[in-house]
């Protein structure tokens, strides 16, 4: 069994995280308040809260480090597990830019460490499912591929992801990352241009409150990621090819069952009702076997570096107005 230490222990890991541990067990966490620490800890039976984000990576109790802190702590925090020889799964977006990323992955390289970023979407059933549809010709070849996520910032506990001093960015770097890196993973491809328009406003101040993503993928699809922290909660995912149409409504959500339908010449050639209800155990299952040398992590570090790049462009894009190709 794969013993977790956990950095950054705020409302997502009390949310999403905590109840996903099955095979492997939460044996210690840190977090910047040390009082929420001890008090998370006793509420979950943690047997440690550490003074220090490198107390944690040092103790023999820990096997692996789950990174959680907010986006401009993940640097720091992926290097201190690399450093004490620790296999290491961060959050997403890995890091603030491209460049941070890059020595991520130079250092657990040279660590000889499992490294992967947390897109739980590709572990959702609904996602795999879709995937599958495609790679098995159900729709031809993929010519456009959308995906939405909204939500309300107004009520969000995350205090953090208006300060640019600590966010990547908006809704872009927040959520349009899960849907990118979910179009990626059902298209089985990469995105090679990217284009951007997006929107700020008084209570957004420096980052994104909506945002359109236009881009191109490696095996000539083209695609839209529209987001905002404004409306209503949608995570939609659809994909048009040549002979039909896959739709999944709130295909990215993990709080209820979802209809992944596809539909040739506006009928419905096929529905299958799945449960995305076990996507965080799944994933954090599959790191762990990824630790101890029983399989293959599905979103490796690799894997964050396009994502990171892609946002990179996007927020170039952005500033600048112009198509940004990506490396």
């Amino acid at each position: 069994m794969v013993r977790y230490g956990i950095l950054g222990f705020g409302h997502h890991a009390v949310k999403r995280l905590m109840p996903a541990f099955a095979e492997s067990q939460v044996t210690g966490i840190w977090r910047r308040d040390p009082a929420k620490a001890r008090a998370n800890a006793r509420e979950f039976k943690i047997p440690h809260a550490f003074d220090s984000a490198e107390e944690l990576c040092a103790s023999p109790e820990i096997d692996a480090v789950f990174v959680v802190s907010p986006d401009a702590l993940h640097l720091p925090h992926v290097l201190l597990a690399a450093q004490h020889g620790k296999p290491v799964l961060c959050e997403k977006p890995l890091g603030m830019n491209a460049a941070e990323v890059e020595k991520m992955l130079f250092a657990t390289r040279a660590a000889g460490v499992v490294f992967g970023v947390a897109q739980n979407m590709r572990y959702n059933a609904s996602t795999q499912l879709i995937r599958e549809w495609i790679a098995e010709g159900r729709i031809g070849q993929p010519l456009l591929a959308h995906s939405q996520f909204c939500y309300s910032a107004e009520k969000s506990p995350r205090a953090w992801i208006y300060d640019p001093s600590l966010a990547c960015g908006g809704p872009i770097g927040d959520v349009a990352i899960h849907c990118l890196d979910g179009l990626r993973f059902i298209l089985n491809t990469d995105i090679t241009e990217v284009s951007t328009l997006a929107h700020k406003d008084a209570q957004s101040g420096e980052v994104e409150s909506h945002a359109v993503v236009s881009m191109a993928f490696g095996n000539g699809a083209m695609g839209a990621v529209t987001v905002t922290t404004r409306g209503s909660y949608r995570s939609l995912i659809e994909v048009t090819g040549e002979s039909g149409v896959i739709l999944c409504e709130n295909g990215l959500t993990v709080d209820h069952p979802v209809d992944v339908v596809l539909y040739r010449q506006d009928k419905v050639a096929a529905h299958q009702r799945v449960s995305n209800a076990d996507a965080y155990t799944r994933m954090i299952d599959g790191f762990s076997a990824a630790v101890e040398g029983r399989g293959e992590y599905l979103a490796t570090g690799e894997d964050g570096l396009h994502n990171q790049r892609v946002l990179d462009a996007a927020y170039t894009s952005w500033r600048t107005g112009a198509k940004q190709i990506i490396e």
